[in-house]
């Protein structure tokens, strides 16, 4: 198909332009029209993306019309006001001009004077759209440069999420200002209250997402609230007086795959809207449940992840059989099965299946005998205060020689550098030997660090009897009367591991009670407006730093 002689008009404004700047549609089309009209030029059609940003091609559908118009050779020539109006990245913009010439369309910017029928055009074209792009990534970088040092004040950037609004304010504070400052919208922020307090109490991102949006309750942007925005609100420090900026670079192309290392977090103008001890608490729990396993069948198995196969020692997932009666009735039989067996094959790992209503039945059993028999207790209690001593012996040792060879170089630098003083050995020699002896030092003072570290942890004081008797109680007595969300959720913080021996039986149960999971989870109850299933103790708490671990 041959080109007619008609000219395609091209305009594009983006709402922030036409606020900021007055590049308004209507004066590019009237200019453009004009210039037609002057030089006796027909135009075929006018294509217009009204309020579409130019830094990508995706959403300007008009853009993308005149291509294909372009394609079947409808006209001769696009004209555009300026050439950034075509494309803000000089790739697209030698993109779209390739296109057009390729299909003997001509490319003409009206403000820059130029066209690409000839070399020099081109030349100028490339040249412009560089400098185009230098300036508009400028741009951006004078106003990343200005909200960072904003959030390093303590101001937020941007929208805020639920619970808060923007208030313009004057230099006093005052209402209807120029300036503004976050403030608190106490109904949204009672639901966030509630997420948290709901998460502290070990309920999922889903089932929190579906209580609220069956009780009608919408996001900021007024959509049903999913996984995702329920995690966005339990991992947004801003809710607790923090303002975070930087998170992520380069949103538009990259979204959540463009993670920031250089993230900001400081503390913030803005009133906090939940408290610093409940913030601690979901953000332990969000990263101890990133580690759980996923759910592979629908039905409550307590054990994922923690109980161990007995072979290979691989974690054991969720596993079921369907087996149809006589009858005609089917039988659901649901197991622990090795995991390396069910990804990877027999070759790897047999199955080593153990029925869940035994496994985890064996599991409370030997947690409740434990706890109701005090001599058994009181046993295991001493034995773990004896290997804490025997394991802080080699480390000791290891400790007081690193500490000697450290005397030992320090004395040979002392003597190199009392002959370097005397004249008794040249500058160079003296030179190499003590960067020699610098390097040995270094790693020698590195290795003391670690080791006094280590040694400083396993120095801490017996663990007592009474405080391992009172958590285990409190453990025990939140296995009976939690719901099975909570239960999961305090086996994962609590069990490190469980065993089976070669008869596929629970052999050991090792338990690791740190200080992050104490504090939370077995000590304060929490306040009075705690969600209900919450981790909710009422007698008395104890304080403690301890963190250990002991088998069962």
């Amino acid at each position: 198909m041959e080109n007619t002689a008609g000219v395609a008009i091209y305009a594009r404004v983006s709402t922030e332009e036409q606020a900021e700047h007055g590049y308004s549609i209507d004066a590019q089309l009237d200019t453009l029209r004009t210039y037609c009209k002057l030089y006796d030029k027909v135009i075929f059609d006018e294509y217009v993306d009204r309020g579409v940003s130019g830094k990508s091609m995706d959403g300007r559908f008009e853009l993308q019309r005149m291509l294909r118009d372009a394609k079947e050779r409808r006209f001769s020539e696009v004209v555009v006001w300026k050439f950034n109006r075509l494309a803000r990245k000089n790739i697209d913009l030698l993109h779209i001009v390739d296109l057009l010439e390729k299909n003997n369309v001509a490319f003409r910017s009206f403000s820059e004077n130029f066209e690409t029928g000839t070399p020099m055009g081109r030349f100028a074209l490339q040249m412009m759209g560089a400098v185009g792009e230098l300036e508009r990534n400028t741009i951006v970088e004078n106003v990343k440069m200005g909200h960072k040092q904003r959030a390093k004040t303590g101001k937020h950037n941007g929208q805020v999420p639920l619970g808060y609004k923007i208030q313009k304010v004057d230099e006093y504070g005052n209402p209807y200002g120029r300036d503004t400052k976050v403030i608190v919208v106490e109904e949204e922020a009672n639901l966030v209250r509630r997420i948290f307090e709901m998460y502290a109490g070990g309920r999922g991102l889903k089932s929190i997402a579906n209580e609220l949006n069956q009780e009608g309750h919408r996001t900021k942007r007024k959509k049903p609230f999913s996984t995702t925005a329920i995690k966005d609100i339990v991992t947004n420090p801003m809710f607790v007086g923090k303002i975070r900026y930087n998170r992520y670079e380069n949103w538009s192309e990259k979204r959540r795959r463009g993670q920031s290392d250089n993230e900001i977090i400081v503390e913030g103008l803005h009133p906090a809207i939940i408290s610093e001890e409940l913030w601690e608490k979901v953000q332990f729990l969000q990263r101890k449940k990133s580690k759980m396993p996923q759910k592979r069948f629908e039905g409550e198995y307590l054990l994922t992840g923690i109980i161990r196969c007995p072979e290979c020692g691989a974690a054991m997932t969720a596993s079921r059989t369907v087996n149809r009666m006589r009858d005609g009735t089917k039988m659901t039989r649901m197991y622990y099965s090795c995991s390396r067996f069910r990804s990877q094959g027999s070759s790897v790992c047999h199955a080593n299946s153990v029925r869940k209503l035994e496994a985890e039945q064996a599991v409370t059993d030997r947690i409740r005998s434990v706890v109701e028999n005090p001599s058994i207790l009181k046993a295991i209690v001493q034995r773990v205060n004896e290997q804490r001593t025997q394991q802080s012996k080699p480390a000791q040792a290891e400790l007081s020689a690193v500490k000697s060879r450290i005397e030992k170089l320090e004395e040979k630098k002392r003597k190199y550098l009392e002959l370097y003083e005397m004249d008794e050995i040249d500058r160079l020699l003296f030179s190499e030997r003590l960067k020699d002896l610098n390097e040995e030092l270094d790693v020698e003072l590195r290795r003391r660090s670690k080791l006094e570290v280590a040694v400083r942890d396993d120095q801490s004081e017996p663990v007592p009897y009474e405080l391992v008797r009172s958590l285990m109680e409190r453990f025990e007595e939140l296995l009976r009367r939690s719901p099975f969300v909570q239960r999961k959720t305090l086996l994962h913080l609590i069990v490190k591991r469980i065993t089976l021996d070669e008869r596929k039986r629970v052999d050991r149960i090792e338990l690791a009670f740190n200080e992050e999971a104490q504090k939370h989870f077995l000590n304060k109850a929490p306040p009075a407006y705690t969600a209900a299933g919450a981790f909710t103790l009422h007698d008395k708490s104890s304080d403690t730093k301890n963190n250990f671990e002991f088998g069962l």
